[in-house]
């Protein structure tokens, strides 16, 4: 009897994880345009974070694009107008599931309302101290995995801006002078190749009192750094070819890991590839915004 009774509860719970895991066939992690969703009778724009259900049918619009992820974390992009029936996407997708629903979870969350309404109502603002120049790079978390690091800055000072970036003992690596407020660094490059952790600070050219606070940027030990590879593999095999969309799914695999550096690199690369998609825009403020590397307006 006790046996018996096991079983059914054993029954039970699997039940309900089906039922669960069927409450939606796929999620709308990107979106640009005014594409629609019908359900039964109901037409609907398509909103990021959506849950699309089997029965559902994404209508696409012109010069438009949606970025969906399967309940079996399995990701696929509508770049070409038209009708697409999400039993007939679903179908596409094949067998098996991916690593990937945990990450675009965590993105999905992390974007949600509910955590807007939770990172405003925080206290705290971004601290600035006595310099003018806000680098937007961790002060903690400086891990890198990436051979590039993206280094920005907000600031009122005009260019052009001279940024340095020296190792432990105060000798300088690497020097250069940009009229933007913005510069990527290769860390395999002359100086840079065996030093860690480095330094960086950026400064104006004209005003010698405006200038940044310093970061620290840690590469990953081997042993780290082939942990990274190996998840990643994971994330690369469900891609055929590099877009924003794989960036974002990074992005969100970066900052779980804590490597908030190297999600950077991945939200402007996401940018550069779909400048004219606004959710990769919303998404990387979002993430500069809750990780107090950017000041609320």
């Amino acid at each position: 009897m006790k046996k018996n009774r096991l079983y059914l509860i054993a029954g039970l719970l699997a039940f309900s994880a089906q039922a669960f895991a069927q409450d939606y066939s796929f999620k709308v992690l990107a979106n640009k345009g005014s594409n629609q969703v019908k359900s039964g009778e109901v037409t609907q724009p398509v909103k990021t974070g959506a849950k699309l259900k089997s029965t559902d049918e994404i209508i696409v619009a012109d010069n438009a694009y949606i970025g969906l992820v399967h309940s079996t974390g399995k990701p696929i992009e509508l770049r070409k107008s038209g009708n697409y029936k999400v039993e007939d996407l679903a179908k596409k997708i094949g067998a098996g599931t991916s690593v990937l629903s945990k990450y675009t979870d965590f993105i999905l969350s992390s974007n949600s309302a509910e955590a807007k309404k939770n990172r405003l109502s925080a206290t705290g603002a971004v601290h600035r101290g006595l310099e003018d120049i806000k680098l937007m790079l961790p002060e903690s978390k400086n891990g890198v995995y990436k051979d590039t690091v993206s280094i920005n800055w907000e600031t009122k000072s005009a260019g052009p801006f001279i940024v340095t970036l020296k190792n432990m003992f105060d000798e300088e690596l690497f020097k250069k002078e940009v009229a933007s407020s913005a510069l990527s660094v290769n860390l395999k490059d002359g100086k840079l190749t065996k030093e860690s952790p480095i330094l960086i600070e950026v400064r104006s050219k004209t005003d010698s009192k405006s200038k940044s606070e310093q970061r620290i940027v840690k590469k990953l030990s081997a042993k780290e750094s082939e942990e990274i590879k190996l998840s990643l593999a994971d994330i690369e095999k469900e891609f055929v070819e590099e877009s924003s969309f794989k960036q974002l799914l990074m992005a969100g695999f970066y900052e779980q890991k804590g490597l908030l550096i190297d999600a950077i690199s991945c939200y402007e690369k996401a940018i550069k590839l779909s400048p004219d998609v606004p959710s990769y825009k919303e998404d990387y403020d979002e993430f500069l915004l809750r990780n107090r590397l950017k000041a609320s307006k």
